[in-house]
């Protein structure tokens, strides 16, 4: 998976809020088949392979419950590495647990639900980017019915969890103001406009992948950050493929006036919509 390795900028991590650590891990863990990588008491990591940290879920203390109208999560998206592997999981799913969605976006092939807490997933394969289209520099992406009977033809096996190649292919955001949404994640971060979706969404990416980052105001246009200990996105990593890259991406944020702190080896900084984002190499 080229798009998601250096020297390509990419989401390595998302950690989440929930409201109840059990009810969540059972939900991660027995419905999408991911594996405890490390539990504490109200905090699990979770991994695909048993060996890299993926995902994490979290029960704050006090949590609040996931507001109505705020910025934040709008979903996470898992990449597996085969088609094979989303028939495997949607017949899965058809029988264990209720599917919100099913698309075709050109680029890829998708299935959306919602964890216990209503925090938004996606489960999709890519097409081989040789048939992704691409005009002026932005690729051709569109929401169409998802060909499910064609996809169940893939199916070989049954689904045993999680496949080990699956990563966090992207994260899809809810801000505030797009417009300087699409500041701070271009001229900040570097990243690249690759698709606009109407006046109120933008897909970013690095390296030419169709998109890293997807930034909509759909139901959050002029909205607040939601509460520190709210159910939702507590934080998402982005890995940056050097330090050389990672001090340009400082220099560029602080010329924006974007908020940054440092905690060990970690540089955290802040769109304008309050989604948290830690630097990593």
């Amino acid at each position: 998976m080229k798009f998601h390795q250096a020297p390509v900028t990419f989401v390595q991590q998302v950690h989440l809020f929930v409201t109840n650590i059990e009810r969540s891990l059972a939900f991660y863990k027995d419905v999408l088949g991911f594996q405890i990588l490390k539990r504490e008491e109200k905090k699990v990591i979770l991994s695909a392979d048993e060996q890299t940290p993926l995902f994490i879920i979290e029960e704050p203390t006090q949590v609040a419950p996931r507001q109505g109208r705020t910025t934040g999560l709008y979903h996470v998206a898992f990449l597996l590495p085969t088609r094979a592997d989303l028939a495997h999981i949607l017949v899965h799913l058809l029988h264990t647990y209720p599917l919100q969605g099913a698309s075709d976006h050109l680029v890829s092939e998708a299935l959306y639900l919602a964890d216990p807490d209503g925090n938004g997933i996606e489960i999709y394969t890519d097409r081989h980017a040789n048939a992704w289209k691409w005009t002026n520099k932005q690729v051709h992406m569109t929401t169409q019915r998802l060909d499910a009977e064609n996809v169940l033809q893939e199916a070989t096996s049954e689904w045993k969890g999680m496949p080990k190649g699956t990563i966090i292919g992207h994260i899809h955001l809810q801000v505030s103001d797009l417009h300087e949404a699409e500041e701070f994640y271009t001229r900040g971060l570097g990243l690249e406009v690759v698709s606009r979706y109407g006046d109120a969404a933008i897909f970013v990416s690095s390296g030419g992948y169709h998109h890293h980052i997807g930034l909509n105001t759909w139901h959050s246009a002029g909205a607040p950050a939601p509460l520190p200990n709210s159910v939702g996105l507590h934080w998402f990593s982005l890995m940056l493929p050097n330090e050389e890259t990672r001090t340009q991406v400082v220099t560029r944020l602080h010329e924006i006036g974007a908020n940054i702190t440092r905690e060990g080896d970690v540089i955290i900084t802040t769109d304008p919509a309050g989604n948290t984002i830690h630097l990593v190499i």
